[in-house]
């Protein structure tokens, strides 16, 4: 298979068809643009950081219900049937299991309608990367940040709202880029998005359209002063240049593993023996700019409901219903628009068995389908591993799991309805 190249020239077997093509421009727009871009939310806080539209206004509903009865057509048109295998068996019983927190949570109607439009952005993603091809979908997607990029520089000296204002509730946010997004993490997590789509095309200087679009979303990425996506996207590169050049045999993958776990190993000894430290950060408010004060609250909860959590989506903008109100002092807690740790913030909301099957839908899965080695070449899957990796490690400071359609979680999804895809349609393994 070719390098995967800007100048893209998908493989035969991967069929033109316009309908599902435009209707999976649709849904990234929504995704990567919305309805209300450069309108932010009213309310801004050093806690939560951005309110977001809770899952639940109407007009956004229905765009996405629209968007998605195009993709179902179009994939059913193709594949009959068969379209069904787009969504791995895992992300199945994860979504079963986020709707079926219904049950046991207080506020079933929050549930449900945040639930459901999981499953919405779920399944539409899943269908349309099976049903144009993963390569040509990841095309759409780099040549549509490439836009966003351009509009956000461009909304800098022309739009006021593309600066954060002097009306923030945390003073530290005055002042920073966010272009047509309302907050400026999520305009962050984009732009290291936009950099690992756009250096994992070609190899060496060939890539020199790649490279000038990778350095200008760098520009704008530090001017977000995004720390949690400017700092995991280094190891997410590295991550994505270790996978090119270790998984061409199998001795120099099995050297690039163990090195792996040895690290983890470390780090895992690190936090026990400086545990109570740790502690201490935790139980301080003004440690990790607020986070500290979330994260020790979530623990508190989860000690205290380890298996079921509080239900799908009750976390975060449902005020005196947030499950964490009575695990904090002061009110703060009902401005909090997520937990900052997506792995804690998923314990919370759908318990130990959700995190369970979390963990295997999102991570183990696709772990074990990038195991296979890549014998073609091609940037193409080593670019999936850099998003994984950046996905996987930016959860630990940002909530991205199961965040509805953010923009990071929407990436990984894409890796992994990549991953998943139909072999006969083009060869991630070169099997």
């Amino acid at each position: 298979m070719s390098d995967f190249a800007l100048g893209y020239a998908p493989p035969q077997t991967i069929e033109r068809g316009l309908l599902p093509a435009l209707a999976f421009i649709a849904l990234l727009l929504l995704i990567f643009v919305g309805l209300d871009a450069f309108s932010p939310p009213a309310l801004v806080s050093q806690f939560g950081g951005v309110k977001e539209a809770a899952g639940g206004d109407t007009l956004r509903q229905v765009a996405y219900l629209g968007v998605a009865v195009l993709i179902g057509l179009a994939a059913v048109q193709r594949h009959g049937l068969g379209a069904l295998r787009a969504m791995p068996l895992s992300m199945g019983l994860l979504l079963c299991w986020c709707l079926a927190s219904a049950l046991w949570a207080p506020e079933q109607g929050i549930v449900l309608r945040r639930a459901g439009l999981e499953v919405i952005v779920v399944v539409s993603l899943m269908m349309s990367v099976e049903t144009i091809g993963a390569e040509r979908a990841f095309a759409i997607l780099r040549w549509l940040l490439a836009l966003v990029l351009l509009v956000n520089f461009l909304s800098i000296p022309l739009v006021a709202a593309a600066r954060h204002g002097a009306g923030e509730i945390d003073p530290a946010l005055v002042g920073n880029w966010r272009g047509l997004y309302g907050h400026k993490n999520i305009a962050g997590a984009v732009c290291a998005i936009t950099i690992i789509l756009f250096l994992f095309t070609r190899s060496g200087w060939k890539n020199w359209i790649g490279i000038c679009v990778s350095l200008a979303a760098c520009v704008f990425l530090y001017f977000t002063h995004s720390k949690s996506s400017a700092g995991f996207l280094i190891p997410a590169l590295a991550g994505g240049l270790l996978y090119r050049v270790g998984w061409r045999d199998g001795l120099s993958r099995a050297i690039l593993a163990a090195c792996a776990v040895l690290f983890f190993v470390a780090l895992v000894a690190f936090v026990a023996l400086d545990a109570d430290s740790l502690t201490r950060m935790l139980e301080d408010p003004r440690e990790f700019t607020g986070r500290s004060a979330i994260w020790a609250a979530e623990l508190r909860y989860i000690a205290d409901h380890p298996f079921l959590g509080a239900g799908f989506g009750t976390f975060t903008d449902t005020k005196s219903q947030s499950p964490l109100h009575n695990y904090v002092s002061g009110s703060w807690v009902d401005a909090v628009s997520h937990g900052h740790n997506g792995y804690l913030q998923v314990l919370v909301t759908i318990g130990g068995i959700g995190f369970f099957l979390t963990l295997l839908a999102v991570i183990v899965n696709p772990l074990r389908r990038f195991w296979g080695l890549v014998w073609e070449g091609s940037a193409f899957k080593p670019m999936l591993f850099a998003l994984f990796i950046f996905a996987v490690l930016h959860n630990f400071m940002e909530s991205d799991f199961l965040e509805g359609d953010g923009v990071t979680w929407s990436a990984l999804l894409m890796v992994i309805a990549a991953l998943n895809a139909s072999p006969g349609r083009y060869s991630l393994t070169g099997r």
